[in-house]
């Protein structure tokens, strides 16, 4: 080795090149930049709410509001990522409860802060479970499953709230256009993601090239985890149907804080519609989905001041209340990602092993 060299470590000890560490600190910058973004965009919405004429009634009716019932909104918000947190447990179903839950609260930091959408929030829990040691092609798999599990639930909600408006079991305008339009959607996409793996499956047996065989399999096989998790009795997909509507429930509370709620079907149908705005690229877009949303309401017929109003401090409350939770959950991780964990048994072991205890205490008594 010539004299001034430096001796060069390899293995887990070597220090990381400037483009491995860029990467490995690539998500905390994007969350930190989301963060700042997103208040930046938060002070712009509420200088124009205060300067801009004809927009004086929303800040008055927003300065006006009930403030238990916004109490009430954030304990519905918080319970909300409680649910998402549970869906990601029932998924991950060997993840130790602790971790997991810091995972999928870090999710949902960077879905509020981050211009990720659903799909690349569940990448970033993938990015955290691969990094403790998880297998790439499993927790791809997984990512996969609690992504459309969310997905159906979304769909299947649509479905049922436009039947209820169309055939009047929920009061609200009937238009079949307001009510049946969701509806056929909703059930045309649910009926296609059922019969997806079939006909992938059908696919990748001709002769298909074998990257192409490969990832129909993958989609079969994805698409069958989730149905089994979907229709599988098991309570915990109690999570899954409360991060949805927990969250709708948020938005009705604001409507009742501002002193009038619309119609349960017409709450959900545009809540649904407005939220397809979620795709575009802007930190917990901002003014997109307030916009989608308030559009929505008034094609339903609620006052646009009203729905402006509601809408705002819904927003800001579905944002705030995972960006914060799931950046301190986030930054827990990375303070402690040098630390082993260790999985769970199956779940069929778990029931073995409370039924022995069970029987234990009982041969005690």
């Amino acid at each position: 080795m010539a004299a001034g060299d430096e001796p060069t470590r390899s293995g887990p000890d070597a220090p990381p090149d400037d483009a491995d560490w860029r990467r490995k600190e690539e998500p905390e910058h994007s969350l930190w930049r989301g963060l700042i973004s997103l208040a930046i965009l938060v002070a712009i919405v509420v200088g124009l709410l205060l300067a801009v004429p004809g927009l004086e009634g929303v800040a008055d009716q927003v300065g006006g509001m009930n403030p238990w019932w916004l109490v009430a909104g954030v304990v519905l918000e918080i319970l909300s990522c409680l649910g998402y947190v549970l869906a990601f447990l029932q998924v991950f179903d060997r993840a130790p409860v602790r971790f997991g839950a810091r995972v999928a609260l870090s999710e949902l930091a960077f879905g509020a802060a981050v211009s990720l959408g659903g799909a690349g929030s569940v990448a970033v829990g993938a990015w955290l479970l691969v990094e403790r040691g998880g297998e790439p092609t499993r927790i791809a798999e997984r990512s996969a499953v609690l992504f459309l599990l969310t997905s159906a639930i979304n769909v299947i909600t649509l479905a049922v709230a436009g039947l209820a408006l169309f055939f009047g079991i929920l009061p609200g305008p009937r238009d079949p256009w307001l009510s049946l339009a969701p509806v056929l959607v909703g059930t045309i996409v649910f009926v296609f993601f059922l019969l997806l793996p079939h006909y992938s499956e059908r696919l990748a047996s001709s002769r298909s090239p074998g990257k192409l065989r490969t990832l129909l399999v993958e989609v079969a096989t994805t698409i069958r985890l989730t149905e089994q998790v979907l229709f599988t009795r098991d309570w915990r997909i109690i999570g899954a149907i409360a991060f949805l509507w927990c969250d709708i429930a948020v938005l009705a509370a604001c409507f009742a804080a501002a002193g009038t709620v619309p119609p349960v079907a017409v709450i959900v149908l545009a809540y649904q519609i407005g939220y397809l705005s979620n795709v575009i690229p802007i930190p917990g877009n901002i003014g997109v989905l307030d916009g989608s949303l308030v559009g929505m309401f008034v094609l339903y017929g609620v006052s646009a001041t009203l729905a402006t109003a509601a809408t705002v401090v819904y927003h800001a409350i579905a944002l705030w209340v995972p960006a914060m939770w799931g950046t301190v959950a986030f930054l827990i991780l990375r303070r402690t990602r040098d630390r082993p964990i260790e999985l769970r048994p199956p779940r069929e072991v778990r029931r073995r092993l409370r039924r022995e205890r069970r029987q234990q205490r009982g041969g005690r008594g």
